[in-house]
């Protein structure tokens, strides 16, 4: 192989290098705005849950609406964190994939691009 082969090979690796990172920052762009959303939702939820118990604690007629409305705020929330784990936990399965998906394409290309450059013994 001559030099300027090898710098051809050098050239080709370097520029694979960037295309892979960017595509990783891609992925993990991707991955923090899916997140952010899911975030964003948990947020709303416990806003709307700390002004249904404040809205409660104004329209009770007494210790016992009360107590009621509160009970009754709470288990909802309860339902609602509960179907909220379930969707995040789907959404880490996905993320998973997506990693496991991105690391075997990127493993694939480097193999190949070092059967071509390194000859066979």
């Amino acid at each position: 192989m001559t030099a300027n082969e090898s710098f051809k090979t050098l050239n080709d690796f370097a520029h694979k290098g960037v295309e892979q990172v960017s595509s990783l920052g891609e992925l993990n762009l991707s991955i923090f705005e899916r997140l952010a959303a899911r975030h964003v939702d948990a947020v709303n939820m416990a806003v709307e849950h700390s002004v249904r118990l404040a809205k409660s604690i104004t329209e009770s007629k007494g210790y016992s609406d009360l107590l009621k409305s509160q009970v009754e705020a709470s288990k909802d929330l309860s339902e609602c964190l509960i179907s909220e784990s379930k969707e995040n936990l789907q959404l880490a399965g996905q993320v998973r994939d997506d990693y496991r998906v991105w690391f075997e394409k990127s493993l694939a290309e480097v193999n190949a691009d070092l059967r071509k450059a390194v000859p066979a013994i």
